[in-house]
């Protein structure tokens, strides 16, 4: 029998209805390689003090909640970036599936490869764009944009369906233009179900606090929702 593999958590939700369709039970992973300025989750970025559960038990977990998730809904791996754990996040969506479980991954797509092999077991990915051109990618990642490019390569040649999620940033990309060249470089990823704009908010700006690390938005307001609505419109 192959061995369990070893996963680091931040958290897990058993009842989650925002990661993917229906309701799902939600990994949180730890790890990740951005440092977005709009990160709301920066306790995730390492491995410290987190929780060590290997595979058979958390499919086990995910077992006992399974007839929840059987009509509609599923597993959805996140992060941190989940991509990062690629032997644990492989195993376990084989595991998934083993018992019929409808797989999604929430990615900003920046791991360290075996993407092929990871898309082969998912049904749906949830994929984070933080900027469609290198500039401004770098400006809001601290990162390139070239693992990032990998990951869609991977992706459009695979058959995933794919919702895209954008946060959307008072003073940032919250105009006309920027939906617009969203929804043109959207078109280069196949099998897009909806793109989804998700408004900034300051939630995770009291971990920045308790963490004694700079918030980096420091002074930009909440996203209007109704601007949000509006600037839906332009995707129709």
């Amino acid at each position: 029998m192959e061995q369990s593999k070893i996963g680091y958590i931040d958290s897990l939700e058993t009842m989650g209805l925002v990661d993917g369709p229906g309701i799902r039970f939600v990994v949180f992973l730890r790890g990740c390689k951005l440092r977005c300025l709009f990160c709301h989750n920066p306790e995730t970025w390492d491995y410290k003090d987190c929780l060590k559960i290997n595979s058979e038990d958390l499919i086990k977990r995910i077992h006992k909640y399974h007839v929840y998730y059987q009509n509609g809904g599923g597993v959805t791996f996140s992060g941190g970036e989940p991509l990062l754990q690629p032997d644990f996040l492989i195993d376990m969506l084989k595991k998934c599936h083993m018992i019929n479980l409808h797989t999604a991954i929430d990615t900003a797509g920046v791991g360290i490869g075996n993407y092929e092999e990871i898309l082969k077991h998912t049904d749906l990915v949830l994929l984070d764009i933080k900027a469609i051109n290198e500039e401004k990618y770098l400006e809001m990642t601290g990162k390139p944009m070239d693992e990032f490019n990998n990951f869609v390569k991977a992706l459009n040649q695979s058959n995933c369906e794919v919702i895209i999620r954008q946060v959307i940033i008072p003073g940032i990309n919250d105009n006309e233009d920027y939906i617009k060249e969203l929804k043109e470089y959207v078109k280069k990823i196949k099998n897009v179900k909806k793109i989804d704009l998700l408004p900034y908010h300051l939630f995770g700006k009291e971990k920045y606090n308790k963490l004694n690390i700079p918030y980096p938005l420091e002074g930009v307001p909440p996203m209007d929702k109704n601007k949000i609505e509006d600037l839906k419109k332009l995707l129709d």
